[in-house]
């Protein structure tokens, strides 16, 4: 991905089509356990009660990824960012349909103001 170029309105109706195709928001951060009682964070359409669950007392049709699973150890990433991805994936949900919202508002607005400035507009 070369992130020099400007998005196009058709990258920006892809982010928006990807978006729109995701299970519905919000999404949030989770801290539960797995059957070992060892920590396994996730993200879910359901809020965290504090409780930190112990799998099978969580419905699993509500995590939509996990950050951290240790038993069996499958899921932990190397550098240990479990919860800081975990709430980037959940905001992600909320926060990119708003900023292709926000790029699409300012180049209307934009385009305004060029009209505006033009030579022999009155």
């Amino acid at each position: 991905m070369d992130t020099s170029e400007p998005l196009t309105d058709e990258d920006l109706t892809e982010i928006e089509e990807l978006a729109a195709a995701t299970t519905p928001g919000p999404w949030h951060v989770r801290q539960l356990d797995d059957d070992e009682a060892m920590s396994f964070v996730a993200v879910s359409t359901v809020p965290d009660t504090g409780l930190g669950e112990r799998w099978p007392d969580f419905d699993h049709e509500q995590i939509v990824a996990a950050t951290l699973v240790q038993d069996p150890r499958y899921v932990d990433v190397a550098d240990k960012r479990w919860d800081e991805n975990a709430q980037f994936i959940a905001n992600a949900r909320h926060d990119i349909p708003r900023l292709v919202a926000e790029i699409r508002r300012l180049r209307r607005l934009l385009e305004v103001r060029n009209q505006e400035n033009r030579p022999g507009m009155p």
